[in-house]
């Protein structure tokens, strides 16, 4: 029987899943459960001092959904720490999330393709 892991949990990020998008609930509805590709995801995940919108820690990938209130040149800094740590970061509009969601998760799928599991 495997004990459960207790994760870091900033309030930030408890109060990021309690206030979720729309576009961040549809896209959590499609990879909660390991339902893409059996790949573990976390929502609104801590990777101090940041919060992840979503985190796949074995495939070392964050995807980020963003409003209106987000641009590269704001974010360059969280993306290269994130990086740093070897994270791949991938980002996505909310429109994009609520119009093509098939496509999100296409994208999704094919980053985490050439990831070799144990």
């Amino acid at each position: 029987m495997r004990t459960p892991v207790r994760r870091q949990t900033s309030r930030h990020a408890s109060s990021l899943r309690r206030d979720a998008t729309d576009a961040e609930r549809l896209l959590w509805g499609s990879l909660r459960n390991r339902q893409l590709l059996g790949y573990k995801f976390r929502f609104q995940a801590t990777v101090e001092p940041f919060v992840a919108d979503f985190l796949c820690v074995e495939a070392r990938l964050i995807v980020e959904v963003d409003g209106s209130q987000h641009s590269e040149d704001a974010d360059a800094a969280r993306t290269a720490a994130l990086q740093a740590r070897g994270y791949r970061i991938l980002r996505f509009w909310n429109s994009e999330v609520l119009e093509n969601l098939d496509g999100v998760l296409e994208a999704i799928a094919a980053a985490l393709e050439p990831q070799t599991r144990g």
